[in-house]
């Protein structure tokens, strides 16, 4: 099949050279042939546009050179302006010359009128300028659909890092214009773009320019239309519908372990008893643990709650914790005299040595004294 396909492709070609002679009846003849090797969309379209219009069709099909006369431009587009497809509209000879000046480019980078240079910023402004003036809604001169691609291709290929490096190694003639052919462009040579010319120009301008128009414009291998182009912003608001239902699922676990967080600190019941006041619990009595002497603070009916047993565990819990409080602020105390000192012997600073020498070390000093209750002395 890929065999009858390839020679269906030659009799297009052999079809559009005939249209463009005027020779409807071997163009009709090689479009029939074609669509019995491999029917494809763009055999059927220019036997539609020739049966419809007689003597024109698809994009580019009534692309004759201009007269010697003066007044060859004109009758150019009075000619083209008859036909069907894209040459349905009128269109003006600078839309024409501008069409001609993209097919007799050579590269890429001459396709977008930038150096090889050009970073990513003046790429973007270049596709912006041409994308708008060849799109097939509002450029209707013969092969303005061809040039449209080209320019979407070029900037999808040197907007790409390693395609352009590539490109740029092995890029040229070959790869962009070719002289013989469908009366325009092998896109399908060498370098070809990862996105459509339509998908790159809607990802710039948010989509197409709005036009009632039924043509239908290919790059080779796929379609594109006005009932496309509605499709795929279909597709494309139920992906972002999608996308939001994929974001509440990967969020659901953070706000489980949230509202997990808030509810057990819910549940969590306020200790018994507190080493600093704390008028907000209630716990503003002060007492004194048996064995350590530590200071800590309990509410009004704290006393009748905890005796006996219940209340030795109440104190050792305060004693564990307030030396652990203890041991941590000493560590810090002897941190900040050691970065003290440090600093006054690099800097040969007195006044930081002055310092670190009055450092009171309370919180040293009060494990000292529980190490020595410890000890029974």
């Amino acid at each position: 099949m890929e065999g009858n396909r390839d020679e269906a492709e030659k009799c297009i070609v052999i079809a559009r050279k005939a249209l463009e002679a005027g020779d409807k009846e071997k163009a009709l003849k090689f479009l029939n042939k074609a669509e019995k090797l491999y029917p494809t969309d763009k055999a059927k379209v220019l036997l539609d546009a020739l049966t419809r219009n007689g003597n024109s069709a698809g994009s580019g099909a009534s692309c004759r050179k201009p007269t010697d006369s003066t007044d060859g431009g004109k009758s150019e587009k009075e000619s083209n302006s008859s036909g069907a497809g894209e040459t349905a509209k009128s269109f003006t000879k600078d839309q024409v010359e501008g069409v001609q000046r993209i097919k007799k480019c050579k590269d890429y980078y001459e396709v977008l009128s930038v150096t090889k240079e050009a970073n990513e910023e003046e790429l973007k402004k270049a596709y912006r300028k041409l994308a708008l003036k060849f799109h097939p809604d509002k450029n209707h001169a013969p092969g303005a659909t061809d040039a449209f691609k080209k320019i979407g291709n070029a900037y999808a290929v040197l907007s790409n890092s390693e395609k352009r490096k590539q490109y740029d190694l092995t890029g040229g003639e070959d790869t962009t214009c070719s002289p013989q052919g469908q009366g325009g462009f092998d896109f399908h040579r060498g370098f070809e773009a990862d996105i459509t010319p339509e998908d790159l120009f809607n990802m710039f301008f948010g989509g197409g320019f709005p036009s009632n128009s039924a043509s239908t414009f290919t790059n080779g291998r796929a379609r594109y239309s006005p009932q496309y182009q509605n499709q795929t912003r279909r597709e494309r608001q139920e992906d972002r519908a999608d996308g939001g239902f994929s974001m509440f699922v990967q969020l659901m676990p953070i706000v489980l372990l949230i509202l997990v967080s808030v509810l057990s600190q819910l549940m969590v019941s306020t200790p018994p008893y507190s080493l600093y006041p704390r008028p907000a619990t209630g716990q503003t009595i002060k007492r004194q643990t048996e064995n350590l002497v530590v200071d800590y603070y309990v509410s009004k009916d704290f006393r009748s709650e905890y005796k006996g047993t219940a209340l030795q565990k109440i104190e050792k819990g305060v004693e564990e914790d307030y030396v652990s409080t203890i041991r941590n602020n000493c560590w810090k105390e002897r941190q900040t005299k050691t970065d003290l000192l440090y600093a006054a012997k690099v800097y040969r600073d007195e006044r930081l040595r002055r310092k670190a020498e009055i450092m009171t070390m309370d919180n040293c000093k009060e494990l000292d004294r529980l190490n020595d209750l410890f000890r029974g002395g």
